[in-house]
């Protein structure tokens, strides 16, 4: 699964002036000009969050990568700014924001394929924005940006109206509890928000192997009026090809596992033509 998950907690002991290991100050980031365990601070209302804390360790390939590439490629969420992202990418090409990439190896390859379209790849889980970093370096790939915090403050606070081409979420977390369903990324609140930052065309693809949750993504963008299915049948999407096969997602077709993929457009309505005339 590829998961968006917050790894403020994990350790990595920082070094002394003599080179052994010490213990950082509580608050201290554990790399220095990198990801910040909290960028948003208390600026924002503290909501019910789609992602969870989970702890992982930080390879050393990884912490190189963090430290050398987050100031080129890496931004931290902190709601404090809109973004221009012609200027963040150095083009004025489209841009796709992904929500939660896991380790990257996805995201890097969907890059390769399209090095004309720039995406926005979002996720608190450090070893992953290492892993991506460090792929999209030795694939020379400039098409990547790694954003660290909350996705829906980033797209509430720091994107302007109609500035991204498509929006990605692969394989979030389901949360298959009944009484925790409420997390789910995939809400007719969030739907509100991320039309207002979608341009008109712009593709929405959500994948999943949890068959409840799939369910529920196809009914709530089916009911939202600013986007429409492109499949005709109203349906799930075959996986296109343009999406890669991921480790997990392997895994879990050995398993038996139903893996569904949702293609939706942002819709143009009649009055957004007009008023954009």
């Amino acid at each position: 699964m590829s998961e968006f998950l917050d790894s403020s907690e994990e350790t990595r002991p920082a070094s002394a002036e003599d080179g052994s290991p010490r213990h950082r100050a509580v608050g201290e980031p554990r790399f220095p000009g990198g990801p910040q365990p909290d960028p948003a601070g208390s600026h924002f209302e503290r909501r019910i969050r789609s992602f969870q804390p989970r702890r992982s360790r930080v390879t050393t390939g990884q912490a190189d990568a963090l430290e050398r590439l987050w100031p080129k490629w890496g931004l931290d969420i902190d709601g404090q700014r809109t973004l221009d992202l012609a200027e963040l990418f150095g083009t004025d090409g489209p841009v796709v924001l992904e929500i939660g990439f896991g380790m990257g190896e996805a995201t890097a390859q969907m890059a390769a394929e399209d090095q004309g379209t720039g995406i926005l790849a979002v996720d608190v889980h450090t070893p992953g924005q290492g892993n991506l970093l460090g792929l999209a370096e030795r694939s020379g790939l400039s098409n990547i940006r790694v954003a660290n915090g909350d996705a829906i403050i980033l797209l509430r606070e720091m994107l302007p109206s109609a500035s991204l081409s498509g929006l990605r979420v692969f394989f979030p977390d389901p949360w298959p509890k009944k009484r925790h369903n409420k997390r789910r990324l995939i809400q007719p609140e969030f739907l509100d928000l991320a039309a207002t930052r979608l341009a008109p065309g712009a593709l929405v693809h959500c994948a999943t192997d949890w068959e409840p949750y799939a369910e529920q993504m196809l009914e709530v963008l089916t009911a939202h009026p600013d986007f429409e299915n492109t499949r005709p049948d109203g349906g799930f999407a075959p996986r296109p090809e343009f999406r890669p096969l991921t480790r997990f997602e392997g895994q879990g077709l050995d398993k038996g596992h139903v893996v569904n993929d949702l293609l939706f457009r942002r819709v143009q309505h009649r009055d957004q033509h007009t008023q954009g005339d």
